[in-house]
C-alpha cells in the first residue's frame, strides 16, 4: 500500500478534499471520512469501481491508510476526522486540466465514445451532481479535449443516505447542463443502447465484491451493503431502460434535430 509523503494543499469545494503526494511519486486527491457525510467515501468507492469496469474516464483511485501523525499535521483536518477512520479514499490527481466551468470553447471531445456511458452511469447510480465542476477537460489539441469524470460523493442521491431512502431514489430526468453538453458529442443514439447492454451484463457477484471491500471504519452495515446491491440490480433492470428512453426522446433527439 502506498504511503503519504508530503502535504500540498486543501482543494476548493465542499467535500473537504486534500492534495497529497504519496510514496509512488504521484499526487492524489484524498477525502477523509467525516461525520454528517458518512456515505461520501462508500459512494466514491462504489462509483469508482463500477466506472472502471465500464471503462469510463475516471481517475485511478484506491483506499489508503494515512498515519495519524501525518493527518494531525494538516491544519484543515479536524481531530474527529482523524479518529473516525484510519482508511481514506484517494483518487489520482489529473494535472493540467480545467473544470467544465473554465472552458468556453470545445469543438471536440476525443473520448466521445464514453459519453453515453457516463450519462447512463449517472442515472443508474442516481448521481445528480454531474455539474460542470465535476468534469475535467484536458486539452490535447486546440479546442479538442479529453473528458474525465470526478466526485461521486452524492451517488445514491446523497452523501448521507439511509437504507429507507434507497427505496425511493428519483426516477425522472435530471436537469443537467453537463449531460446536455456531453450529448452534443454523442454520435448516435444507438450508443445508449450499447452502454445499457454493458451495464446490464455486469455480474451481480462483482457488485457484491465491490461493496464487501468497503472498510468497516466507513460504517456501512450488512443491511446497507445488501440494499446497495439490491437497488443497483433493480434500477438497471427496471428503471434505467425507461430513463434511457426518456433521455433520448426528450434531450438527445431534440438537441440533434435542432443541430441538423
Amino acid at each position: 500500500m502506498i504511503e503519504p509523503v508530503s502535504y500540498i494543499k486543501k482543494l476548493e469545494g465542499k467535500s473537504n478534499a486534500h492534495l497529497i503526494t504519496f510514496s509512488d511519486g504521484r499526487d492524489y486527491v484524498v477525502k477523509y471520512f467525516r461525520s454528517g457525510f458518512e456515505k461520501t467515501l462508500p459512494n466514491e468507492w462504489i462509483a469508482y469501481c463500477i466506472a472502471r469496469f465500464l471503462d469510463l474516464p475516471v481517475p485511478y483511485a484506491l483506499i489508503v491508510q494515512i498515519p495519524e501523525e501525518f493527518s494531525k499535521a494538516i491544519p484543515e483536518v479536524e481531530l474527529d476526522e482523524i479518529k473516525n477512520s484510519k482508511f481514506q479514499f484517494a483518487s489520482l490527481y489529473v494535472p493540467e486540466t480545467l473544470s467544465g466551468h473554465q472552458v468556453s470553447s470545445v469543438s471536440c471531445i476525443v473520448n466521445h465514445e464514453t459519453l453515453a456511458g457516463i450519462i447512463l452511469f449517472d442515472y443508474w447510480l442516481c448521481n445528480g451532481d454531474r455539474t460542470r465542476k465535476n468534469i475535467l477537460l484536458l486539452e490535447e489539441e486546440l479546442n479538442r479535449f479529453k473528458l474525465w469524470i470526478i466526485d461521486h460523493a452524492e451517488a445514491f442521491g446523497s452523501y448521507s443516505w439511509l437504507v429507507s431512502e434507497l427505496e425511493t431514489l428519483p426516477q425522472k430526468i435530471m436537469k443537467s447542463s453537463t449531460h446536455l453538453f456531453m450529448s452534443q458529442f454523442i454520435m448516435s443514439e444507438e450508443e445508449f443502447n450499447e452502454q445499457l447492454e454493458i451495464i446490464q451484463r455486469i455480474p451481480v457477484l462483482l457488485l457484491e465484491e465491490i461493496v464487501e471491500l468497503i472498510p468497516d471504519d466507513w460504517l456501512v452495515s450488512k443491511e446497507d451493503k445488501k440494499a446497495i446491491v439490491g437497488r443497483l440490480v433493480n434500477r438497471r433492470k427496471k428503471i434505467l431502460p425507461y430513463l434511457k428512453h426518456k433521455f433520448v426522446k426528450s434531450i438527445y433527439r431534440p438537441l440533434h434535430q435542432k443541430n441538423e
